[in-house]
């Protein structure tokens, strides 16, 4: 089974403010703020939505393609990507663009000012579901607007099974957008605030929305995530970390166990939970691409962190 993940690649610049952002920013004077910031701490990562969900199912031996648009620069991720076995079959360079850049600085208060570049994906929609043949499962993960329209649109034609994930895509529909989404997709995904936008806009309840599809997935953080289903509503534990290094991706390693339970044929409570402890391995480490682990270990702390085995 073979799953094809529609979404963006970016560059995310990380930067570390040794200080706090409130003292420097005068309330009284935002009207005309120019503020500079000495960031000593700088890393430039792997990332975008599809290229992390892609990386993880791979750690968990699934076979993902992912497909996106990315700029001219594109090259030194095209080599992390060949390095760690990642098909680049479905990325489509658009000439004299750049790649989605995040450029991310962050305060002793883990406050965040973010300046985002969406380059080649606002091109998405020049890739076609069509162009790829032998997928069973797909994702719309946060692309380009008329990329995801068209790519759930093209799911929904093709009679190819789908979640529909639109985090930081969320601003870009309004309600009637999000229920067309609903009325396409087989699964919706949502972090607790990007649910509570769907509910604010659509005007629907998780247990409403999941009696037109198969399962509503909402992840609460540390608290876990719950799976509605037209059954009933499944409470997924949140699994054992370590530390907590850097949430940046860890919706993504989650949307990533998704994937592995749909397409091994795992229940929900078994699928949640992987998915769950996917998030978890994230967290642990700084990166989005950063994490590894073989198999063997995954089972192992699945067994200690659930108490369970799949």
């Amino acid at each position: 089974m073979s799953a094809l993940i529609c979404g963006s690649f970016a560059f995310d610049t990380i930067m570390v403010f040794h200080d706090k952002f409130k003292n420097h920013i005068l309330p009284e004077q935002v009207h005309i703020l120019n503020v500079s910031f000495l960031v000593p701490d700088l890393r430039r990562e792997f990332g975008g939505c599809a290229g992390n969900i892609a990386y993880n199912l791979g750690l968990l031996g699934g076979d993902g393609k992912a497909m996106g648009t990315v700029g001219t620069d594109f090259a030194p991720y095209a080599d992390w990507m060949r390095s760690q076995g990642m098909s680049l079959d479905f990325i489509r360079v658009i000439e004299n663009s750049y790649t989605a850049q995040a450029y991310i600085t962050t305060d002793q208060d883990d406050n965040q000012i973010t300046a985002f570049h969406p380059g080649a994906m606002n091109f998405a929609h020049e890739n076609k579901v069509s162009d790829v043949k032998g997928c069973s499962i797909g994702l719309v993960s946060p692309d380009g607007r008329q990329g995801m329209i068209e790519h759930a649109e093209q799911f929904a034609e093709a009679g190819i099974p789908f979640i529909f994930d639109p985090g930081q895509g969320m601003p870009m529909f309004d309600g009637n957008d999000l229920m067309r989404f609903a009325g396409q997709a087989d699964w919706l995904a949502f972090n607790d605030y990007e649910w509570q936008l769907m509910q604010d806009r659509t005007g629907k309840s998780a247990e409403a929305l999941a009696q037109q599809v198969q399962a509503v997935i909402v992840t609460r953080g540390g608290k876990g995530s719950t799976i509605y289903t037209k059954e009933k509503s499944h409470e997924i534990p949140p699994a054992p970390i370590s530390a907590v290094e850097d949430p940046t991706g860890c919706g993504d390693a989650y949307r990533a166990g998704l994937l592995y339970g749909l397409m091994n044929d795992m229940d929900w409570e078994t699928t949640g939970r992987v998915a769950g402890l996917m998030g978890a391995i994230k967290i642990e480490q700084a990166g989005t691409q950063n994490h590894r682990f073989t198999m063997d270990q995954f089972r192992a702390r699945f067994q200690s962190a659930y108490d369970r085995t799949f």
